[in-house]
């Protein structure tokens, strides 16, 4: 099942993609999708329902955050060993936790706004843990349990916010800096979560190409080290890290964004974004 919501911002509602793609309007039964949706067995009522009977929405409607009510947008750093690598940075001997802020999440598709002050504004495409069940201290056999699906998600930067300290937080967590989506897709919708290829694009040209397979840490073994940390609850994202192939890495010289750029990106089973940079 793929979750995913429409509408103007504040004024969203519940839709559902079919198997065509095409998004129907389910907000007649389910005017929008909160964390109580994500929680075990709180979709099999649905699970009968004939989605081409449902409304289609007309192409090019804005999507917004699929689901409401996120708690905690988690990052893992540097969890790809050849990102690491770019980054002039160690690679990690643990997950690396850092957090972005709730009010950076925005739609898919949302503009990109450069804050005031910036000058490395950089990129991240990322696969997205969506929690579906309370995980408090769970082992890495039962982690993935605790996981309603998976999302695409761009972790926008800003670098020269993000090096000024030890603590990246001030460059994550810009308004825009978090884009979700464009659907919530249900775990069973995704094979093999550590096989799912991603990739992103800069004004056409690709930047960024990668595997889930290549992690340092799998999903598993980062769900259960976050959980001793803190509590997952769900609606919870965790964004796995990013693939080699962002501006800071690029040689001889980064290259960053500027306004009238766009960036789209997409993952297997994921669905693709796209920002325009103002």
């Amino acid at each position: 099942m793929k979750l995913c919501s429409f509408g103007p911002q504040g004024q969203e509602r519940a839709g559902l993609v079919d198997a065509d793609g095409r998004i129907r309007d389910i907000s007649a039964l389910v005017p929008r999708w909160t964390t109580d949706h994500l929680q075990p067995g709180a979709l099999s009522a649905l699970a009968a329902l004939d989605v081409t009977a449902l409304p289609e929405v007309a192409p090019g409607t804005r999507l917004g955050v699929p689901w409401t009510g996120i708690s905690k947008y988690i990052c893992i750093g540097l969890n790809y060993s050849d990102h690491a690598a770019e980054s002039g940075l160690a690679e990690p001997s643990e997950p690396i936790i850092f957090l972005k802020a709730p009010s950076a999440i925005c739609g898919p598709n949302d503009d990109t706004i450069r804050p005031e002050g910036t000058t490395k504004l950089d990129w991240e495409v990322e696969f997205g843990v969506v929690i579906g069940q309370t995980a408090r201290n769970v082992r890495e056999e039962a982690a993935l349990d605790h996981v309603f699906g998976y999302c695409l998600l761009n972790d926008v930067s800003e670098r020269g916010f993000q090096m000024q300290s030890s603590q990246w937080d001030k460059g994550k967590g810009c308004d825009s800096f978090g884009p979700v989506g464009p659907w919530l897709v249900s775990k069973d919708e995704i094979g093999d979560p550590q096989n799912v290829d991603l990739w992103l694009e800069v004004n056409g040209i690709r930047r960024q190409t990668g595997n889930t397979g290549t992690m340092i840490f799998t999903l598993r073994q980062i769900i259960a080290y976050v959980s001793r940390h803190m509590t997952l609850l769900p609606g919870d994202i965790i964004a796995t890290g990013t693939p080699p192939g962002v501006g800071m890495g690029m040689r001889p010289d980064p290259v960053y964004l500027a306004a009238g750029d766009v960036v789209e990106l997409g993952g297997n089973g994921l669905g693709k974004q796209r920002q325009n940079v103002v």
